[in-house]
């Protein structure tokens, strides 16, 4: 889908928006990350609303091992606009993702059993009881709490949740607006249907990056500090992104770590397994991380290849691997298509080598092999039901 010029520039075009939902929805809430288009964003609304004095939501999801400069600006942000918000800062045992280890490929910010090695405190803001949220239960996913506060936040009634995401950031977030599939709030593509009475609505989903920056030039608005000091250690604007550092793709900026707070890091590295091999190896192509071009051992086919990755691993991590093989190879089997050894590790090809690069870039949930992420709720259940069906198939 071609992109259509709108006759107007993308600062117009995003107030234009955010006037229409304070028209349309009774309850309002930005979810902010503290990053430079979540504060683009939040900056926006929230001119809106004191213009109208009205009061909207903030939710702050505090992953823990993060920048001290990030929660810097988030304390700034909520003092700024205290007048008009509801502020929900989330400090509660929340499972992330962990690419930088085999061994804790989830790890738990605010574990209560870890305390003794938090990173540092939650602030007097923050929400910290697990029973504060009836849908809330422990270890719960990132991915899971953050819709089930929206519907909790809404109590039934029409709700916009504002999310900064722009679709130059990524192929995944174009077709997050332009996906004909999804539901849309009186047919306006930038926003999408969350179920119940929750929208999703992003009003900047167009600007570019060099429109944040003009944004914050232009208005002299706050914006996070951090990226004064990552434009400094050599990153571009296009380069300098603020998000759960441990992530599948989010690893390869690790290395900042240690230059732009190396008291932050040291806590990190005790905290979160594989943080330091993350930031040593995360940039390299190659084996370690399965990053761009990935090579077999001498006298192995891509097949032994990954027998041997997968009985290196922990217990524990080969099993989740061999059941969602097995369950890549039933998909193909009954469609009377064989696993070759080798060919091309894109989506649409079964072969050996593709599960190996899976495997290299620890990928856990095997989004390489075109799987989703489980609920929590459901897994234990899905590793039973996965336990009796590999016998039955015999594979792996």
């Amino acid at each position: 889908m071609a992109k259509k010029p709108l006759g107007v520039n993308v600062y117009q075009a995003a107030q234009e928006r955010i006037e229409y939902v304070f028209d349309n929805f009774p309850k309002i809430y930005v979810s902010f990350s503290g990053g430079k288009d979540s504060g683009v964003m939040t900056h926006m609304v929230m001119d809106e609303a004191i213009k109208r004095d009205r009061k909207v939501g903030m939710l702050f999801v505090d992953l823990e091992g993060q920048y001290k400069l990030t929660i810097d600006y988030v304390v700034e942000v909520i003092n700024k606009y205290k007048n008009n918000i509801d502020p929900y800062w989330i400090a509660l045992p929340i499972n992330l993702r962990n690419a930088v280890s085999q061994y804790e490929p989830q790890w738990c910010c605010w574990e209560p059993l870890e305390e003794y090695r938090w990173i540092r405190r939650p602030p007097d803001i923050a929400i910290t009881d697990q029973s504060y949220f009836p849908f809330y239960h422990y270890r719960m996913e990132f991915e899971e709490f953050v819709p089930a506060f929206g519907k909790w936040y809404g109590d039934g009634k029409l709700t916009a949740c504002f999310v900064g995401i722009r679709t130059d950031e990524s192929l995944n977030r174009w077709r997050t607006i332009v996906s004909q599939r999804k539901q849309c709030f009186e047919n306006k593509r930038w926003t999408t249907w969350c179920g119940d009475a929750l929208f999703n609505i992003y009003p900047i989903y167009d600007f570019r990056t060099r429109d944040v920056w003009i944004y914050y030039g232009k208005t002299g608005k706050s914006y996070n500090v951090l990226y004064d000091y990552m434009h400094k250690a050599g990153l571009t604007i296009h380069q300098a992104r603020i998000c759960q550092p441990y992530g599948d793709d989010q690893r390869k900026g690790l290395w900042l770590f240690h230059i732009i707070e190396p008291e932050t890091w040291a806590r990190i590295v005790a905290r979160v397994s594989g943080a330091n091999q993350g930031s040593l190896y995360a940039q390299e192509s190659g084996n370690i991380l399965g990053q761009i071009k990935i090579t077999k051992p001498e006298n192995h086919t891509w097949e032994s290849f990954a027998m041997l990755l997968l009985n290196s691993m922990p217990e524990k991590t080969s099993e989740h691997y061999k059941n969602k093989i097995a369950v890549y190879i039933k998909w193909w089997q009954d469609r009377n298509i064989t696993i070759r050894d080798d060919g091309p590790i894109q989506k649409g090809y079964a072969n050996w080598k593709r599960i190996c690069k899976t495997l290299l870039r620890n990928d856990y949930w095997c989004k390489g092999l075109s799987f989703s992420q489980h609920k929590s709720e459901a897994y234990q259940k899905y590793l039973k039901l996965m336990k009796r069906r590999r016998q039955e198939w015999k594979i792996i």
